[in-house]
């Protein structure tokens, strides 16, 4: 992976992509559905203001601010205490606010500003393992990007995908066992080779090269398909081998019980 400055510039550019889809809606704009049922486009600007917020608290935490850090303690206690509804709870107080815009705005500059200053080997303490700041900061990436598109689709937006997409696909093997474990099954003990396309055309390639099971294709669609935005019937993907073949079906970068997935087109 890039270097944590790399990957914080990435974060601020993805998240000022998203900013420019949503800077001049409307109210009526920001009450349209988007394809995660029961959230509108506010809902999911909401979820992002209110994950930045905590990022930054738990990150300025581990840089030494011992207030930051008792505030992730506190929501990481409101987690635990529901931890199928804390998420749809935050977003729709979040959505509510008439300053939702502004907030988000000044949450996630704070964030991007507390990653690029943790020291090297500091981990962040997170809603599942602590993370190096890199990590945290591609996670973020990876949120910031997925729930732009679920913006982008409630808007009839075809977004053209960059490279930094990069961060999402990585994360997006890096949990391949993860996606195993949430849907209470055993991961193969094979590493697979995965090799994608970028959007300038490049190779990007993880896993051994002479690995029986593989997947290759685009790397936006890689993405699609590991954040749950697009169905795997709707993607220029391929994989070989049935393991592989079985990980596209299940294949999950985010946190949480096993998502439901998009239909297909």
């Amino acid at each position: 992976m890039a270097d944590l400055d790399s990957i914080v510039d990435d974060l601020r550019a993805e998240g000022d992509a998203l900013d420019a889809l949503v800077a001049h809606l409307d109210q009526e704009q920001w009450s349209t559905p988007t394809p995660a049922a029961g959230w509108t486009i506010a809902h999911q600007i909401g979820h992002l203001s209110w994950t930045d917020n905590v990022a930054e608290r738990t990150t300025s935490g581990a840089a030494g601010d011992a207030d930051a850090a008792a505030e992730f303690d506190v929501a990481l206690k409101q987690a635990w205490a529901d931890p199928t509804g804390f998420v749809d709870a935050a977003a729709d107080e979040e959505a509510a606010k008439p300053d939702l815009l502004t907030t988000w705005r000044t949450r996630r500059h704070a964030m991007t500003d507390a990653l690029a200053k943790v020291p090297a080997r500091v981990k962040i303490p997170w809603f599942g393992p602590p993370m190096s700041a890199a990590s945290m900061a591609t996670a973020r990436l990876m949120e910031t990007w997925a729930h732009g598109q679920d913006v982008a689709d409630a808007l009839g937006i075809v977004r053209e995908p960059t490279d930094r997409i990069k961060g999402v696909a990585h994360i997006g093997v890096r949990t391949r066992d993860f996606a195993y474990a949430v849907n209470q099954q055993t991961p193969p003990a094979e590493p697979f080779r995965v090799e994608l396309t970028s959007p300038l055309g490049e190779l990007w390639t993880w896993g051994p090269e002479d690995a029986s099971q593989r997947v290759t294709g685009s790397a936006a669609d890689f993405c699609l398909l590991v954040t749950q935005r697009a169905h795997r019937d709707d993607l220029d993907l391929t994989a070989v081998g049935d393991d592989a073949q079985h990980w596209l079906t299940i294949a999950q970068a985010f946190a949480g019980p096993p998502g439901s997935g998009r239909d297909k087109r």
